[in-house]
């Protein structure tokens, strides 16, 4: 006859830790919520009201003006909409101006056909489906020819005041390269900095972002002796650990 153990002598199973989808959403980050916390402050010493170098007069002409920015440099972009926004300022008068005199505006940017023809869709659009009116939504801002999330993002912060992440090629170099929010596309860097980044600061994180990454984090030789964050910074290749002198820079000029 076997030998049974009482139940009292049986191990309990191990119960399985609890996850919460909090836990399980986390985003991976080299640094802890205090070290996320002082980059941002010093950024906002280093830059108080920063804003965006592409020239527009409302948000029409912003929209045309970021959907005109992909493979192209902001100063490039605004030495060709200068003379255009000055007389089609409305998506009406972009349209009476048509789609040969606009890629006439803006030949010397990169990819200058097909966008003016999406500059004339999108002007278009606007007029037969939101009165002539930038709409203030990402989902109909997306429906635009031309315009994707990015773009999206930035008429959201710059023309509504809405707090965004616009991940240009800048944010996401500088996300993967710190090592404060790695992804491989820019709607994953996206995410997880919308949601480490502290709240107080996200309205013009994405501002601080991009001209840390265009002026001192840059893509072929980061400055890192001109960095600020050099100390808290995670980068592999950073060459510096002694941050630059945090002061005020003189105001941006654009």
């Amino acid at each position: 006859m076997k030998n049974v153990k009482p139940k009292s002598a049986l191990k309990p199973a191990k119960a399985k830790p609890a996850t919460t989808g909090r836990a399980r959403s986390k985003p991976k980050t080299a640094y802890s919520q205090a070290e996320i916390e002082e980059i941002f402050r010093r950024f906002s010493i280093q830059r108080p009201k920063p804003k965006g170098e592409l020239e527009h007069v409302n948000p029409f002409t912003l929209v045309v003006a970021v959907a005109l920015s992909a493979q192209a440099t902001d100063a490039g972009v605004n030495k060709a909409t200068r003379a255009l926004f000055a007389i089609a300022d409305t998506p009406e008068k972009m349209v009476a101006l048509g789609e040969d005199q606009v890629r006439d505006y803006i030949r010397t940017i990169g990819l200058y056909r097909n966008k003016a023809k999406n500059v004339i869709a999108l002007s278009e659009k606007l007029i037969a489906e939101f009165g002539g009116e930038v709409p203030r939504t990402r989902e109909d801002l997306i429906t635009l020819p031309g315009v994707g999330r990015k773009t999206a993002n930035v008429v959201l912060s710059m023309a509504f005041g809405q707090a965004t992440m616009a991940v240009d090629t800048h944010i996401f170099r500088i996300a993967n390269r710190l090592c404060l929010a790695p992804g491989k596309t820019p709607d994953e860097v996206e995410h997880k900095l919308m949601q480490i980044i502290p709240d107080h600061y996200l309205y013009q994180a994405h501002h601080w972002l991009i001209l840390h990454g265009r002026y001192c984090c840059k893509a072929r030789k980061p400055e890192c002796q001109r960095c600020v964050i050099a100390d808290i910074c995670k980068a592999a290749e950073k060459t510096s650990e002694i941050p630059a002198p945090l002061v005020e820079l003189p105001a941006q000029i654009i």
